[in-house]
């Protein structure tokens, strides 16, 4: 059981406070990726660079995935440069492996065309981990999942987190969500400037 899966097992089953978008999602399971592997000793920081270690592999494919495709030359990469890079359709990814592993399942309506198909999760044990870590409140998974609106955290209600790593990653996630959601708010205000220039007399 990986940060990352448990992170899109716990999107998938929770209801969330706020639509998740694919985007957030994808930026946080990128995060995620750099998080469990600190704890793989796979990598360390260096102020906010990645800097990898020896190569090994990885039990979990997409982990070991996002090992091999760490810069390995100086300056290294930045986290952010990291979860703009790597995450790129990274949620798709993710989905894709839990449903080849039968984590998930595709529910058609008796009436509902294929393309609306519903995406479910199995009663599985990586659906028991990932929700007995979101109950038991996990730092981690908790402020991932603020972060893609999941669920809302208070200020005051912050789970703290003891690595200085870790809390460099958790940071860097939450600016990038909200780097990204300002450019869909820049956009979503051209798209209806423009619309207004058509509309008007």
């Amino acid at each position: 059981m990986t940060t990352p899966q448990d992170l899109l097992i716990v999107a998938l089953d929770v209801e969330p406070s706020r639509p998740v978008e694919q985007g957030d999602l994808s930026l946080a399971l990128a995060g995620a990726e750099v998080i469990d592997l600190i704890d793989a000793q796979a990598l360390t920081l260096d102020d906010d660079r990645i800097v990898p270690s020896a190569r090994w592999t990885l039990a979990d494919r997409l982990l070991d995935e996002a090992a091999s495709s760490l810069v390995r030359k100086t300056p290294y990469e930045s986290v952010e440069d990291w979860l703009w890079r790597r995450g790129r359709e990274l949620s798709s990814a993710y989905l894709a492996a839990l449903e080849a592993e039968g984590q998930v399942t595709r529910q058609r309506g008796r009436w509902s065309p294929a393309r609306t198909a519903r995406t479910a999760l199995v009663d599985s044990p990586a659906r028991r981990h990932a929700s007995e870590r979101w109950s038991s409140g996990e730092p981690v998974l908790a402020v991932l999942a603020a972060a893609v609106g999941i669920r809302e955290m208070p200020a005051e209600d912050s789970p703290s987190v003891a690595d200085d790593a870790v809390e460099t990653v958790l940071a860097a996630v939450n600016d990038a969500v909200m780097e990204l959601e300002a450019v869909r708010q820049r956009r979503a205000i051209e798209d209806a400037a423009f619309d207004n220039i058509w509309r008007a007399p």
